[in-house]
């Protein structure tokens, strides 16, 4: 039986990088722990019934979530949420000194499975 591919993608970073996503994973996991694990577009993305509904990948300066919709990071809902998280259009950048709370997470994808 192959790999998890998630598995594997995290098998490739520096400890300290695979420690902070293997946390996230969790967190996305706790809030939909039936999502299928995979990569997409070469990051690894949880999806819920076909759909991505959050995604991470780790970068030489810092680590992203990906919430899968270049919409949910602008929702009003978030704005207080985001606060001392640099975010873009498709990504929210963080460290290890601030990484996401897991109720974020929650919203997060709680407003992405609202748009699917």
């Amino acid at each position: 039986m192959p790999a998890n591919p998630i598995d594997e993608y995290l098998a490739t970073l520096s400890e300290s990088q695979r420690a902070e996503l293997s946390a996230l994973r969790v967190k996305i996991l706790k809030v939909v722990p039936s999502a299928e694990e995979c990569i997409t577009y070469g990051v690894p993305t949880f999806k819920v019934d076909g759909t991505s509904v959050a995604g991470f990948a780790a970068y030489k300066n810092h680590l992203s979530y990906l919430p899968m919709s270049g919409s949910v990071l602008s929702d009003a809902s978030l704005a207080d949420d985001l606060k001392g998280f640099e975010t873009s259009k498709g990504a929210m950048k963080f460290t290890a000194d601030n990484p996401p709370s897991q109720a974020l997470v929650k919203k997060l994808i709680t407003v992405r499975r609202a748009q699917a």
